[in-house]
């Protein structure tokens, strides 16, 4: 009985504790999510409205916003939602094939100078995108590849994004060598040790690789802006950017609007691929 008794207090002091930072943690994520509310919920007021009661809860609600943000541009918006679609396939596209070859020669192949060319392939992962995106116009320029996609996409292609490069080296150190020694025994050369025994192994990585690509590449304002000026080839990010006006007459109600749409291929993406995600970064670091 005495040493129940005793055990009741703890048992008491962890489920408060456990609550507490339940909670500390419940209010944190409200706190990072409200700029999130905040949107959807203007996205549901009339636009006069929108900043005249910052509450959450809106005391009007109206879903004009997405019929006119649709229709509001030079085209519909599910356009542009399309023009974003293309790029972000073919960039993962070009970073699973491109950066899954690079990361297998690098983790698995012996070739002159191979401990350099990896320092100088982390070395560029520190290099910032301003740095690069000047030389880079002017490369595109002289090729006549200015307001195309071909800018946006093509350095996927060429195992431009380093840091996945490395993830995918991590990743396949952790597999075993001796599966690539018993696919040599069986005749199998580099490309089909590669694609039939390395590759399939490597689904947790190139499934993470896929998710921060979408992302990235979906939210890309910058480079999308630079390379891309004619109203027909805009994407998402830039179409939005279409909504404000400098000389004041902005359409917010509708960019809300639109915004939360384009959200949604995110949250679909991230959901579908989640648990590649969480098990691809958690093993790469295991050696």
């Amino acid at each position: 009985m005495a040493t129940a008794s005793r055990r009741l207090p703890v048992l008491y002091r962890h489920r408060v504790t456990r609550g507490a930072k339940h909670l500390m943690l419940i209010g944190f994520g409200l706190v990072m999510l409200y700029p999130l509310l905040w949107m959807f919920s203007s996205a549901l007021k009339p636009e006069e409205l929108i900043f005249r009661e910052p509450g959450l809860i809106p005391t009007e609600i109206t879903f004009d916003n997405f019929a006119d943000g649709w229709t509001a541009l030079a085209h519909p918006f599910g356009y542009y939602l399309w023009n974003s679609a293309v790029v972000t396939a073919l960039s993962i596209l070009g970073n699973l094939a491109a950066c899954s070859m690079a990361a297998y020669a690098f983790a698995r192949l012996d070739f002159p100078m191979k401990k350099f060319w990896f320092a100088i392939m982390l070395g560029s992962i520190m290099l910032p995108l301003h740095v690069v995106i000047a030389p880079q116009y002017i490369m595109f320029a002289k090729l006549d590849l200015i307001n195309t996609i071909w800018p946006l996409v093509l350095p996927k292609f060429l195992a431009h994004d380093s840091f996945f490069i490395f993830l995918m080296v991590q990743f396949i150190r952790t597999l075993p060598r001796e599966l690539d020694e018993a696919a040599s025994i069986d005749g199998a050369g580099y490309w089909r040790t590669f694609f039939r025994v390395i590759l399939p192994l490597c689904t947790p990585a190139l499934a993470t690789t896929a998710i921060f690509t979408f992302i990235w590449t979906w939210n890309d304002f910058l480079s999308q802006l630079l390379y891309l000026n004619n109203p027909d080839n805009f994407t998402v990010p830039v179409a939005l950017r279409t909504f404000l006006d400098s000389s004041g007459e902005s359409s917010w109600g509708p960019m809300f609007a639109m915004s939360i749409i384009a959200l949604g291929p995110i949250f679909g993406f991230f959901l579908a691929g989640q648990k590649y995600l969480i098990r691809g970064v958690a093993t790469t670091g295991l050696k």
